[in-house]
């Protein structure tokens, strides 16, 4: 009897950790819906990974999405600018070194803040940002800050082979589309994003 209360409880636990881990640590609140560049901001800013298109040159120039990761700046001090270590290995940097028209879709979903919404519906906030997805130069200041943006928040980046001469790359924001509610997408600048100042709330709290 000992022996199956003992094993109940540890399937119990591992469950119990299994939802723990899957949960993401949110750094700061969820703004109001309304708050159009405070929850464009908060998504980019919670976020890890998403979609990064670019246009193919293997593919003659058709639509090229690939998962990646990215940062915006340390945990609780994002930019608004999703910054990417990549390698010409893979067709997304090589792709942007041709052509730098690309775009980052990025989903609330992960993050596990959509209650039972589908990805797809209006209630699960997606952004889409537009740009210029450009290398940046080694040994800049940028590129020094998007290292560490990038360490921080993916900690396995580092162990990554150096032979497969990962750099560093922006994503220069010239448009943005974001739905987060019923109604169509929400007007907002790409001044109007940048310029906003995020509400910092520190991790221990």
């Amino acid at each position: 009897m000992k022996t199956k209360v003992f094993y109940c409880c540890l399937v119990l636990f591992f469950l119990g950790f299994q939802g723990y881990v899957d949960a993401r640590l949110l750094v700061e609140s969820k703004p109001d819906r309304d708050d159009t560049a405070a929850y464009a901001r908060w998504l980019v800013s919670q976020n890890s990974w998403g979609i990064l298109t670019t246009l193919s040159i293997e593919l003659e120039g058709s639509p090229f999405g690939n998962v990646v990761s990215f940062s915006d700046g340390v945990p609780g001090k994002g930019t608004g600018v999703p910054y990417f270590y990549l390698t010409t290995l893979d067709p997304t940097a090589r792709n942007a070194l041709k052509d730098h028209r690309s775009s980052l879709a990025i989903s609330e979903y992960p993050l596990g803040t959509c209650s039972n919404a589908d990805p797809e519906s209006p209630v699960c906030a997606k952004i889409t940002l537009t740009g210029r997805l450009v290398l940046l130069e080694a040994n800049s200041k940028e590129a020094e800050f998007a290292r560490t943006a990038l360490f921080t928040k993916h900690p396995e980046m580092k162990g990554w082979p150096k032979g497969h001469d990962f750099q560093v790359f922006k994503l220069e924001i010239e448009d943005i589309f974001m739905i987060n509610w019923f109604g169509g997408p929400k007007p907002l600048t790409v001044d109007q994003y940048l310029k906003y100042k995020m509400n910092i709330f520190a991790l221990d709290k």
